[in-house]
């Protein structure tokens, strides 16, 4: 949704019981899913996985002392959306992930890092570990610094 919130209670209290139940769901199998070192917040309205600031100074270079955004769940007015900015670091995982969701739910909503669910039983639950455990923190800074300076250097 769109109201500006401060806290993940905050957020989910926007929800109503059966939504709350969905979010959490999705963000427990997050949480038992990532690598260590990502952090739980509230980053752009949504509940959001982070390199934290304490780990990674130079934080996002588009907005200045802000954590680097890896991953972030939100409820939409018709759907559940999640956004992987992993899947520009390792292609092959989402190539996988892909097909391996198209042969067991259908056909996948999605846009350049957000995936759309409309239905909770789409949610691919069994499938998100996977999808979510194979870059670390290191691994994906690095990608993000090799990114940020060909980026620089093109302007």
């Amino acid at each position: 949704m769109n109201n500006p919130v401060n806290s993940i209670d905050e957020y989910l209290a926007q929800f109503s019981e059966d939504e709350q139940r969905v979010i959490n769901r999705i963000r427990e199998k997050t949480k038992s899913s990532l690598p260590k070192g990502f952090e739980e917040i509230i980053l752009y309205n949504m509940i959001s996985y982070v390199v934290p600031l304490s780990y990674y100074p130079k934080g996002y270079h588009v907005t200045k002392g802000t954590p680097l955004p890896y991953f972030a769940i939100a409820k939409q007015k018709h759907f559940y959306a999640l956004y992987h900015m992993g899947y520009y670091a390792k292609p092959e995982i989402f190539e996988e992930f892909s097909s391996q969701y198209e042969s067991k739910y259908g056909k996948l909503d999605m846009g350049k890092s957000c995936l759309r669910f409309k239905k909770e039983e789409k949610i691919p639950f069994d499938l998100l570990e996977n999808l979510l455990s194979k870059i670390s923190v290191d691994e994906y800074i690095r990608f993000y610094e090799a990114n940020t300076t060909n980026l620089n250097a093109r302007q």
